[in-house]
């Protein structure tokens, strides 16, 4: 059998490198998490785990706003160090510009640590945010024509479980 082969391509110019645009720190304030117990399914095996979302706060240099009570993060805890975060809440915009206008935001996070460091989060205790990896991909639907840009770029952040809340800052990629 002929392997087939492939015409090699030189860029005449190099590809941009990514730059990181801050747009907003987010304050995500939480209730206590229930426990369903060990889940399989054809995309998820783990512990699931669901955390309400009660309030929270949004601040940075175009958006400005208030997490609303009634979301809530739907985790699958995958081992003693890992695990897959889906969170789901709406934002209330405050200021003038887009007063009366929401963001849904749907943030997919990835947060590992030591199984020591990863036992304490789950037991409410406070752990150095530099000792865990949590970085996150928030994807936002708009009902403001003028806020269009959220929906049409790539958004990244990091985060910090804290007993009571977390903290998550927001970048887009340039």
């Amino acid at each position: 059998m002929q392997r087939p082969t492939f015409a090699k391509t030189h860029m005449s110019t190099p590809l941009p490198t990514p730059e990181l645009d801050f747009v907003a720190d987010l304050t995500v304030h939480v209730a206590a998490p229930s426990e369903a117990g060990m889940v399989s399914g054809l995309n998820s095996r783990g512990r699931r785990r669901i955390i309400p979302i009660t309030g929270g706060s949004m601040t940075g240099p175009q958006l400005r706003g208030r997490v609303l009570p009634g979301g809530a993060d739907f985790q699958i805890v995958v081992s003693e160090t890992c695990a897959d975060l889906d969170a789901r809440y709406m934002i209330a915009l405050d200021g003038p510009e887009h007063a009366g206008q929401h963001l849904f935001v749907q943030n997919r996070a990835l947060r590992r640590g030591s199984a020591e460091d990863i036992a304490r989060l789950v037991r409410g205790e406070p752990v150095d945010p530099q000792a865990i990896y949590f970085r996150c991909v928030p994807r936002f639907e708009v009902s403001d024509e003028r806020l269009r840009w959220l929906t049409e770029s790539i958004f990244v952040g990091t985060g910090a479980r804290y007993p009571d809340r977390v903290e998550m800052r927001f970048f887009r990629l340039a």
